[in-house]
């Protein structure tokens, strides 16, 4: 297990993939895990996890600045409005990952978010976490996918959602604290989070 913990310049014991980078260490230590509500909040970490699909997570974090400013902050309301021609303005900025299938399927899943009640995305999504579990005790210990991932990916798909997989889904219950994937030893204290907290 030793193997799977980094330890940093500022002796924090910190999970493998946490210490690469000052933006990594940053986002691991102030973000992944921790408990994230309000739709709009959720919709960011859902077209950023499906844009990094195929790429470094490095990659989204170091371009997250630009993905703000080019999708107005995340804003359901604003995104779900985008015309073809915003569409092709969000292709030429060389700021964000251009791949014509993600950058649709960020602007359809507006609209199909958009269409929901208020709050109801994030009750929606948070009904998929599951009770919470021990941390895991090495990288081998932390799964791709879960039942959970795979009911909320299938019934996102029935939704209307795009460029949402199992697997896509569980990195998402990760990054929102819905599941504590720390790993034990690791300094990030963890968080109590229940779905209707």
């Amino acid at each position: 297990m030793t193997d799977d913990l980094l330890i940093g310049d500022d002796t924090k014991a910190r999970c493998f993939w946490g210490g690469g980078s000052p933006e990594y260490a940053a986002y691991h230590d102030t973000e992944w895990g921790r408990p994230v509500r309000g739709d709009d909040a959720l919709f960011e970490r859902l077209t950023l996890e499906a844009f990094q699909s195929g790429l470094s997570w490095i990659t989204i974090l170091r371009k997250r600045p630009a993905f703000r400013a080019a999708f107005d902050d995340f804003s359901i309301t604003k995104v779900a409005a985008y015309t073809e021609a915003d569409a092709d303005r969000l292709m030429a900025d060389a700021g964000i990952v251009r791949n014509r299938m993600k950058v649709d399927a960020a602007l359809h899943n507006a609209r199909v978010a958009a269409e929901l009640a208020p709050g109801e995305l994030t009750e929606l999504l948070w009904s998929f976490a599951p009770a919470p579990r021990p941390r895991p005790d090495g990288r081998a210990a932390v799964p791709a996918v879960t039942p959970e991932s795979t009911a909320m990916a299938r019934t996102l798909k029935k939704r209307g959602f795009k460029f949402v997989g199992p697997t896509t889904a569980y990195a998402l219950m990760q990054a929102t604290g819905m599941v504590d994937d720390h790993l034990i030893g690791c300094w990030v204290p963890p968080v109590t989070a229940s779905p209707g907290a």
